[in-house]
């Protein structure tokens, strides 16, 4: 296509872009090196709003190429963001208004068009990532010559894969090549694949993507200094041939680790692989060109869409809690205490003390457990030094911090405590009355239960308002999401010092209603009830297991129980069996695997257990996979109308985030909701419940 026909295709959809400008000023280097040419990405607002590449931003960087390559005068071009920020990629508002094949073909061919100039402009190119990039802002800097890195970077990542997309503006092309095959998998798709993972401007040069690291204090100066030596011939730059390396036995395990991760539900990251493989021979012009078809493909596909849904559900909903107290009547918070030394118990003496940084105390009517716990937390924080994560001194402090203590005394002067016990009523009702009598009037009660009622553990104290539930996910530390329970009578003060805790853990809230194992265990409880039952009545476990292989879920329902525990699992069963009788059952069959003192159904080596599977045979009414599938969907669906119906959480959309952070709800088919509306089997649909609507194609 031409430039006339990009601009006619795609700028009547740009109206409400924000442009990214390149702003271009002449510098002269250090040591004689001559003039540099150096562009500002800037799109004129702080940091909050990153530079990203509309059409308008694309044309706005080919008419700053434009006015350079005239020029005879300089000896190299350079390009660098304004402060924190390098550029983060397309637009993705912009991304969301494509209609057609056609206008999509049309921004990945224009991308291809303006970025590879930075590479074939006669003099040498120099990108100088100053802050954070990600997306096509890193192809950007993969198309100039040379890079150097500040080590303040945060993020750079290529997220593509995360979202439905390819690396399209060279990614797939560029970064195999000159970091070798390993490597540009493990940024294109692993990273992706795992949670969206970024990695910082140290991780960068090491991994090759930067030919150097450099302070962020004068991080400009510097760059401007290297690059200089670069010309002048006293910095050499060597860089590998990967293209002779044995990609073979790299791509098969990536075919391997993706189809284990998704099992076919979603294509983007099988062409990724496609194209990084194309990498290894093809010239520029075949691999770009292959890049634009794919992304011509993707940037209309349903997997986009619920892709972009989803994380507008994670970066916006999810920073802006429905129905959270105002911040100021938050307590704060100086000492915590644990109740209990558990694993859950030490993961969260863990999460707290590397957080707050404030002084922890675990409680435990057990000496060897306390000890255990209180140990756990300490070797965790010497394994961060150890990996260079904390230095000498922050070990010191964040291990002197934390103790244990065998008398709930210790809590006398903490502003919150949180229990961490056994998920049984009268033994949480106990901890709490003994908290109670030794704690301040202002102390904030807190329990991670996950599925008992707050409002029941709270009945019998003198102050039930200061009782919120804060339920975290295991393991701690990984998981994102909290959810926070109000109960009947829990004050605003208890409930924003909850919010406010979580905020300062870097975890994501949602405010749920107290009822039944709140809205993340009701919901994969009665997943996994509709497939254990399926069994029960004779559905061949196998069967039943990957009945729902095509959403690309994390886990497979059996190796989730295996995960949590039969016991867990059952118990979390009992509770609501006890609450809602007609829509939870309780499984004999695991019952009885549990009595048998069963992991699970898997071996260590993952093959099933014979003895173990031998305890679900019996049933004489089997199931097909399909009719299994649609009975778990149809389930679901049942189950998320009466939960909004019973105002469990505000809207429609909270039930998709905490899934999509609590259960690993799969991002390409975005939230549960609009996914089970695509499905057909909710009716009325959810998206008249409150939902955020999906990017319309």
């Amino acid at each position: 296509m031409s430039l006339s026909t990009w601009r006619s295709l795609l700028l009547g959809r740009a109206t409400d872009e924000i442009v990214t400008r390149a702003l271009v000023r002449d510098v002269a280097l250090p040591y004689a090196a001559g003039t540099m040419a150096l562009i500002t990405l800037d799109n004129g607002f702080d940091h909050t709003k990153p530079n990203v590449f509309g059409p308008q931003g694309l044309l706005a960087l080919n008419g700053a190429l434009d006015e350079i390559a005239g020029r005879t005068d300089l000896a190299a071009v350079g390009i660098t963001g304004k402060p924190f920020i390098f550029a983060v990629g397309a637009d993705l508002k912009g991304a969301a208004a494509l209609a057609t094949r056609e206008e999509a073909l049309a921004i990945a061919g224009l991308g291809h068009h303006v970025m590879r100039r930075l590479g074939e402009l006669g003099v040498p190119s120099f990108a100088f990532v100053n802050g954070a990039a990600m997306g096509g802002g890193l192809e950007v800097a993969l198309h100039c010559d040379y890079r150097t890195v500040s080590s303040g970077v945060p993020a750079i990542a290529l997220p593509e894969c995360f979202l439905g997309l390819v690396p399209g503006w060279g990614g797939t092309q560029l970064l195999p090549r000159l970091i070798g095959p390993e490597n540009a998998v493990k940024l294109i798709i692993e990273n992706p694949l795992s949670q969206n993972r970024m990695i910082k401007g140290p991780a960068a040069a090491e991994l090759g993507v930067a030919d150097v690291l450099l302070e962020p204090a004068d991080f400009l100066e510097r760059s401007l200094r290297w690059a200089a030596r670069v010309l002048r011939g006293e910095e050499r730059v060597n860089r590998p041939d990967h293209t002779a390396a044995d990609w073979d036995p790299v791509l098969r395990k990536a075919r391997e680790l993706v189809e284990l991760k998704l099992r076919g539900a979603a294509p983007a990251p099988y062409r990724a692989l496609d194209l990084i493989e194309l990498a290894r021979t093809a010239s520029r012009d075949e691999g770009f060109a292959a890049e634009d078809e794919a992304l011509a493909d993707l940037l209309t596909s349903e997997q986009l869409r619920s892709g972009l849904y989803a994380f507008d559900l994670v970066q916006h909903r999810a920073k802006r809690p429905s129905g959270a107290p105002d911040r100021s009547l938050a307590k704060k918070v100086t000492k915590v205490g644990v109740v209990g030394a558990g694993l859950m118990a030490s993961q969260l003496a863990l999460l707290f003390v590397r957080r707050l940084e404030v002084p922890v105390v675990l409680t435990d009517v057990d000496a060897g457990r306390l000890d255990k716990g209180v140990a756990y937390v300490h070797e965790e924080i010497g394994r961060l030094h150890g990996k260079g994560r904390l230095s000498a001194d922050q070990a010191n402090r964040l291990t002197a911090l934390v103790t244990g203590s065998l008398s709930k005394d210790a809590f006398a002067d903490a502003d919150l405590v949180i229990e961490a016990v056994f998920e049984d009523l009268a033994v949480k009702q106990k901890v709490f009355a003994e908290v109670e009598a030794v704690v301040s009037a202002e102390c904030v009660l807190a329990t991670n239960t996950s599925s008992l009622s707050v409002t029941e553990m709270a009945s019998a104290l003198r102050h039930p308002e200061r009782v919120v539930g804060v339920h975290f996910f295991n393991p701690v530390a990984v998981m994102p999401l909290v959810e926070v329970v109000r109960g009947e009578r829990t004050g605003d003060a208890a409930l924003a010092t909850a919010f406010a805790l979580g905020a300062a853990l870097k975890k994501s809230c949602v405010l749920v209603k107290d009822a039944p194992a709140f809205v993340v265990n009701r919901l994969l409880t009665r997943f996994m009830g509709e497939v254990v039952a399926a069994v029960d009545e004779g559905t061949p476990l196998p069967v039943a297991e990957h009945a729902l292989n095509d959403l690309g879920l994390p886990m497979t329902p059996f190796a989730l129980l295996q995960l949590v525990g039969p016991a867990v699992g059952l118990h979390v069963a009992e509770t609501l069996h006890a609450a809602f009788p007609e829509r939870f059952g309780v499984s004999a069959n695991l019952a009885a695997l549990v009595a048998a003192g069963k992991p699970g159904v898997y071996l260590p080596d993952f093959s099933l257990d014979p003895e173990a599977v031998a305890l679900f045979s019996g049933g004489a009414e089997p199931s097909s996979a399909a009719q299994v599938r649609t009975r778990v969907l149809r389930a679901l669906a049942e189950e998320i109308r009466i939960m909004l119906d019973e105002g469990v959480v505000a809207e429609a959309g909270d039930i998709d985030l905490c899934m999509i952070l609590g259960a690993g709800w799969p991002f390409h088919l975005g939230g549960i909701t609009p996914y089970l509306d695509r499905e057909g089997v909710a009716r009325p649909r959810f998206l008249a419940r409150g939902v955020a609507s999906m990017p319309s194609s």
